[in-house]
């Protein structure tokens, strides 16, 4: 009975931004430090490294993809969001659509925006306010060291104007201001050739 409950434990997903195969593993608490050992001690000899929340952070961010309920909640439409390309306005009737059609047809009053941070040594932790101008402009939703592209990124809710790439921001923390650029996303294959590769 235990071996066949192992063995739906396992299953095997596309994972990550650019589709690798990855595996999940779910186990029982009373049998997690023996497969934590079974794996590292399996995989030093091909160079795995312990990688967890704080990876998948990193990556999502340069990626660009939005976490729900950080990034984005009810209050947000998905133009707002960036998530306009995802919307099939022409697919039938769905929850919220009459809403987005009124709103499909003006320019959203505010973005989330991807900010990179220009010295790599600061990171932010999400929840800052966002200055533009010297005036406080919008707050930060997500923020971590994106490691493939080597810099400092935080995602911000900012007025349409002020969330246009190129555009300098600053971000307060603890009593300073970060310099951070709205840069154009996603950070990382912006074509989108390792996803489709």
């Amino acid at each position: 009975m235990e071996r066949r409950r192992e063995r739906r434990t396992a299953r095997r997903h596309h994972r990550g931004r650019d589709r690798r195969l990855g595996w999940e593993l779910c186990t029982g608490a009373d049998t997690g430090q023996r497969l934590w050992d079974t794996l590292w001690e399996a995989g030093r000899p091909h160079g795995i490294i312990a990688a967890g929340r704080g990876a998948f952070s990193s990556l999502r961010l340069e990626k660009g993809y939005r976490s729900w309920g950080t990034d984005m909640t009810a209050e947000h439409d998905p133009y707002e969001a960036g998530l306009g390309f995802a919307v099939r306005m022409d697919k039938g009737d769905f929850m919220g659509r009459d809403a987005l059609v009124q709103r499909s047809a003006r320019a959203p009053d505010r973005r989330l925006a991807c900010l990179v941070i220009g010295d790599p040594a600061q990171v932010v932790m999400g929840s800052e306010p966002v200055y533009a101008g010297g005036a406080p402009a919008g707050y930060v939703t997500s923020a971590a060291y994106g490691y493939t592209i080597g810099a400092s990124i935080a995602y911000a809710w900012l007025p349409a104007a002020v969330a246009a790439p190129g555009n300098a921001v600053e971000i307060g923390y603890f009593g300073e201001r970060v310099p951070a650029v709205v840069a154009a996303e996603p950070l990382f294959d912006p074509d989108m050739t390792r996803l489709r590769g």
